[in-house]
């Protein structure tokens, strides 16, 4: 797994959203911007992680970011997710894995003395030349927002 770091450009992207909008990295760039991996919709670390960025989403964008969840779920699951939550940013589809594997967050994981291949929790904080600032690689789901905001 080769994972991008602070320094590294963020690598060019074209994914649909969960209503099936195509969003690119290039509508990103002149803006300072959040994605962060998920592993799956609806589970319950996943749904901490989303709700805490939801409810701290205003200060996030008085920070000036923008927000984009990213897993491998599909477009229904990605809207049924987002609806029932009310998240007011966009989530990919990212089914083929291609934004995933581009931000090297796929790989084995350890889940009850099991090993497997899965999407790692992780988020990078994005400047407006497309350049990482920032990865974080243990995300505390229920507090996630004040990670990001400490360090901005």
């Amino acid at each position: 797994m080769n994972t991008l770091q602070p320094g590294d450009k963020v690598p060019e992207f074209t994914v649909n959203d969960q209503d099936g909008n195509t969003i690119s990295s290039s509508d990103y760039l002149g803006k300072k911007w959040i994605v962060f991996f998920y592993p799956k919709a609806s589970t319950p670390g996943c749904t901490a992680e989303a709700c805490n960025l939801r409810d701290n989403f205003q200060e996030l964008k008085d920070q000036g970011y923008e927000l984009l969840g990213v897993s491998a779920d599909s477009e229904k699951r990605q809207s049924n997710f987002k609806k029932k939550y009310d998240f007011p940013f966009p989530l990919l589809a990212d089914v083929d894995k291609k934004v995933i594997e581009a931000f090297g967050v796929w790989g084995p994981k350890k889940f009850m003395g099991r090993t497997f291949d899965g999407i790692h929790r992780k988020t990078f904080i994005i400047d407006g030349e497309g350049k990482i600032e920032r990865v974080i690689d243990k995300v505390k789901t229920k507090d996630h927002a004040a990670q990001i905001l400490d360090e901005s």
